[in-house]
């Protein structure tokens, strides 16, 4: 059995989760709705207030899936019921982040603004406050999406090994390498 694949996933009050003939689950909560398409070998059942998955052989293939489906819709069940949040720090001198709506307006160091239009289901967040560094802070139901994006605005400003300058993610640490040194 995958170690992963076989825990049950408790679902909250509050969310529901219907499964179609065609193996389309989706999962409604207080935060939103996701849908997610499930392979065939994979069987869902509904009991009391959990989600059991099931495979139907002992496959590779299958293994890998249920794992995988059982993660992603566990994720699903908790991003609808509490969500998600990513916390990004920009550290460097001259380095802001302002939010109007759906826009973030990054200021990186380079010529030009870098303007990034965010999508409905992610909220976004700047602190700015005089004497720290900038932070960003990313919320929404969608765990795919709202990583995805994280990823997207990080790879503007990757944190470089010599003066630790970029964009990292709260609480990361950056392994610094020592410069050339005169003899």
């Amino acid at each position: 059995m995958s170690r992963i694949g076989k825990l049950p996933i408790t679902i909250p009050q509050g969310v529901n989760i219907n499964v179609s003939k065609t193996n389309e689950v989706t999962v409604k909560g207080p935060l939103g709705e996701l849908k997610q398409q499930v392979d065939p070998c994979i069987t869902l059942e509904i009991e009391d207030n959990t989600l059991n998955l099931k495979r139907q052989t002992e496959e590779k293939n299958h293994k890998a899936m249920h794992g995988l489906y059982r993660s992603l819709l566990a994720n699903m069940v908790t991003g609808v019921s509490e969500g998600f949040t990513i916390v990004q720090e920009l550290v460097g001198t001259g380095y802001r982040a302002q939010a109007i709506g759906q826009t973030l307006t990054l200021t990186l160091g380079y010529s030009h603004n870098i303007i990034i239009e965010l999508a409905n289901e992610i909220k976004v967040e700047t602190i700015a406050e005089r004497g720290k560094n900038p932070i960003i802070k990313l919320s929404s139901h969608d765990k795919q999406l709202l990583a995805q994006v994280a990823a997207k605005i990080r790879s503007y400003r990757k944190p470089e090994p010599y003066k630790g300058k970029g964009i990292l993610y709260q609480g990361e640490v950056v392994r610094r390498k020592t410069g050339k040194s005169a003899e």
